[in-house]
Protein backbone atom coordinates (compact mmCIF):
# COMPACT_ATOMS: atom_id res chain seq x y z
CA UNK A 1 0.00 0.00 0.00
CA UNK A 2 3.06 2.26 -0.02
CA UNK A 3 2.39 5.29 -2.22
CA UNK A 4 -1.37 4.79 -2.56
CA UNK A 5 -2.43 7.87 -0.60
CA UNK A 6 0.08 10.05 -2.47
CA UNK A 7 -1.86 9.68 -5.74
CA UNK A 8 -5.48 10.28 -4.67
CA UNK A 9 -7.94 11.62 -5.76
CA UNK A 10 -7.57 9.59 -8.95
CA UNK A 11 -9.73 8.99 -12.00
CA UNK A 12 -11.92 5.89 -11.75
CA UNK A 13 -13.07 4.53 -15.10
CA UNK A 14 -16.04 2.66 -13.59
CA UNK A 15 -17.32 5.84 -11.93
CA UNK A 16 -16.45 8.04 -14.91
CA UNK A 17 -14.89 10.61 -12.59
CA UNK A 18 -12.19 11.01 -9.93
CA UNK A 19 -12.66 9.46 -6.51
CA UNK A 20 -10.86 10.28 -3.28
CA UNK A 21 -9.20 7.69 -1.07
CA UNK A 22 -12.21 7.39 1.25
CA UNK A 23 -14.49 6.70 -1.71
CA UNK A 24 -12.00 4.14 -3.06
CA UNK A 25 -12.01 2.36 0.31
CA UNK A 26 -15.81 2.22 0.30
CA UNK A 27 -15.95 1.06 -3.35
CA UNK A 28 -13.49 -1.76 -2.57
CA UNK A 29 -15.42 -2.66 0.55
CA UNK A 30 -18.68 -2.95 -1.39
CA UNK A 31 -17.10 -4.89 -4.24
CA UNK A 32 -14.98 -7.39 -2.32
CA UNK A 33 -16.73 -7.76 1.00
CA UNK A 34 -20.29 -7.01 -0.02
CA UNK A 35 -20.35 -4.77 3.03
CA UNK A 36 -22.10 -1.43 3.40
CA UNK A 37 -19.90 1.65 3.04
CA UNK A 38 -18.42 3.33 6.07
CA UNK A 39 -20.13 6.60 6.95
CA UNK A 40 -18.33 9.84 6.15
CA UNK A 41 -16.20 10.96 9.10
CA UNK A 42 -16.72 7.64 10.89
CA UNK A 43 -13.89 6.40 13.09
CA UNK A 44 -13.54 3.32 10.90
CA UNK A 45 -13.19 5.26 7.64
CA UNK A 46 -10.89 7.93 9.10
CA UNK A 47 -8.76 5.27 10.79
CA UNK A 48 -8.34 3.21 7.64
CA UNK A 49 -7.67 6.31 5.52
CA UNK A 50 -5.08 7.54 8.05
CA UNK A 51 -3.44 4.10 8.10
CA UNK A 52 -3.16 4.08 4.30
CA UNK A 53 -1.85 7.65 4.45
CA UNK A 54 0.80 6.57 6.93
CA UNK A 55 2.05 4.03 4.38
CA UNK A 56 2.80 6.98 2.05
CA UNK A 57 4.26 9.26 4.72
CA UNK A 58 7.37 11.02 3.43
CA UNK A 59 6.63 10.23 -0.22
CA UNK A 60 5.96 13.03 -2.72
CA UNK A 61 2.39 13.81 -3.67
CA UNK A 62 1.95 12.68 -7.26
CA UNK A 63 -1.37 13.88 -8.72
CA UNK A 64 -3.17 11.58 -11.13
CA UNK A 65 -1.67 12.14 -14.60
CA UNK A 66 -4.73 10.63 -16.34
CA UNK A 67 -5.89 13.23 -18.89
CA UNK A 68 -9.51 12.27 -18.13
CA UNK A 69 -9.05 13.89 -14.70
CA UNK A 70 -8.11 17.28 -16.17
CA UNK A 71 -11.66 18.70 -16.62
CA UNK A 72 -12.41 17.79 -13.00
CA UNK A 73 -9.15 19.39 -11.81
CA UNK A 74 -10.08 22.54 -13.74
CA UNK A 75 -13.55 22.52 -12.15
CA UNK A 76 -11.80 22.31 -8.76
CA UNK A 77 -9.63 25.29 -9.65
CA UNK A 78 -12.72 27.30 -10.58
CA UNK A 79 -14.35 26.37 -7.25
CA UNK A 80 -11.19 27.42 -5.42
CA UNK A 81 -11.35 30.84 -7.09
CA UNK A 82 -15.14 31.28 -6.88
CA UNK A 83 -16.53 33.70 -4.31
CA UNK A 84 -19.21 32.19 -2.13
CA UNK A 85 -21.38 32.74 0.90
CA UNK A 86 -22.67 35.86 2.56
CA UNK A 87 -19.10 37.07 3.11
CA UNK A 88 -18.39 36.65 -0.63
CA UNK A 89 -14.93 35.10 -0.17
CA UNK A 90 -13.10 32.55 -2.27
CA UNK A 91 -10.58 29.98 -1.07
CA UNK A 92 -7.93 31.84 -3.10
CA UNK A 93 -8.56 35.13 -1.30
CA UNK A 94 -7.56 33.61 2.03
CA UNK A 95 -5.08 30.90 1.09
CA UNK A 96 -3.26 32.66 -1.77
CA UNK A 97 -3.69 36.39 -1.14
CA UNK A 98 -3.43 36.24 2.67
CA UNK A 99 -1.38 33.12 3.42
CA UNK A 100 0.83 33.67 6.44
CA UNK A 101 -1.34 36.41 7.92
CA UNK A 102 -3.64 35.81 10.87
CA UNK A 103 -7.37 35.23 11.12
CA UNK A 104 -8.86 35.00 14.63
CA UNK A 105 -5.39 34.41 16.05
CA UNK A 106 -4.51 31.52 13.71
CA UNK A 107 -2.08 31.68 10.81
CA UNK A 108 -3.76 31.23 7.42
CA UNK A 109 -2.04 28.30 5.66
CA UNK A 110 -1.39 27.94 1.95
CA UNK A 111 -4.07 25.24 1.58
CA UNK A 112 -1.73 22.31 1.06
CA UNK A 113 -3.64 19.14 2.02
CA UNK A 114 -0.56 17.10 2.91
CA UNK A 115 -1.64 15.75 6.31
CA UNK A 116 -5.24 14.59 5.91
CA UNK A 117 -6.90 12.88 7.62
CA UNK A 118 -5.62 15.05 10.39
CA UNK A 119 -5.97 15.36 14.14
CA UNK A 120 -7.19 18.89 14.87
CA UNK A 121 -7.10 20.16 18.41
CA UNK A 122 -10.28 22.17 17.83
CA UNK A 123 -12.10 18.93 16.86
CA UNK A 124 -10.47 16.85 19.59
CA UNK A 125 -10.21 14.06 17.04
CA UNK A 126 -9.47 13.05 13.48
CA UNK A 127 -11.14 14.67 10.51
CA UNK A 128 -10.98 14.56 6.74
CA UNK A 129 -10.03 17.27 4.28
CA UNK A 130 -13.71 17.44 3.35
CA UNK A 131 -14.58 18.24 6.95
CA UNK A 132 -12.05 21.09 6.90
CA UNK A 133 -13.41 22.38 3.58
CA UNK A 134 -16.95 22.29 4.97
CA UNK A 135 -15.75 24.27 8.02
CA UNK A 136 -14.27 26.94 5.74
CA UNK A 137 -17.50 27.12 3.72
CA UNK A 138 -19.53 27.51 6.89
CA UNK A 139 -17.06 30.18 8.03
CA UNK A 140 -17.83 32.34 5.00
CA UNK A 141 -21.52 31.59 5.52
CA UNK A 142 -21.88 29.42 2.42
CA UNK A 143 -23.91 26.24 2.15
CA UNK A 144 -21.26 23.49 2.35
CA UNK A 145 -21.20 20.70 -0.21
CA UNK A 146 -22.18 17.27 1.09
CA UNK A 147 -19.47 14.77 2.01
CA UNK A 148 -18.44 12.94 -1.15
CA UNK A 149 -20.14 15.47 -3.46
CA UNK A 150 -18.49 15.80 -6.88
CA UNK A 151 -17.55 19.39 -6.03
CA UNK A 152 -15.67 18.22 -2.95
CA UNK A 153 -13.69 15.66 -4.95
CA UNK A 154 -12.92 18.25 -7.64
CA UNK A 155 -11.68 20.70 -5.02
CA UNK A 156 -9.55 17.97 -3.41
CA UNK A 157 -8.12 17.03 -6.81
CA UNK A 158 -7.12 20.64 -7.45
CA UNK A 159 -5.61 21.08 -3.98
CA UNK A 160 -3.54 17.91 -4.33
CA UNK A 161 -2.30 19.17 -7.70
CA UNK A 162 -1.16 22.39 -6.00
CA UNK A 163 0.72 20.25 -3.49
CA UNK A 164 2.49 18.16 -6.14
CA UNK A 165 5.98 17.21 -4.99
CA UNK A 166 5.33 18.05 -1.33
CA UNK A 167 5.54 15.09 1.02
CA UNK A 168 2.63 13.24 2.56
CA UNK A 169 2.47 13.97 6.33
CA UNK A 170 -0.51 11.80 7.24
CA UNK A 171 -1.57 11.68 9.98
CA UNK A 172 -0.69 15.21 10.97
CA UNK A 173 -1.73 17.39 13.92
CA UNK A 174 -2.96 20.98 13.63
CA UNK A 175 -4.51 23.49 16.09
Amino acid sequence: MKGVAARYPAFDADQGRPVDLSTRINLCREKHQQAPPFAAESESLLGLTAYLGLQSRGLPITPDPDPRAEPFREAGRRLYEQRMGQLNFSCAQCHDDNAGTRLAGSTIPEAHPTGYPIYRLEWQGMGSLQRRLRNCMTGVRAEPFAYGAPEMIELELFLMSRAAGMTVETPAVRP
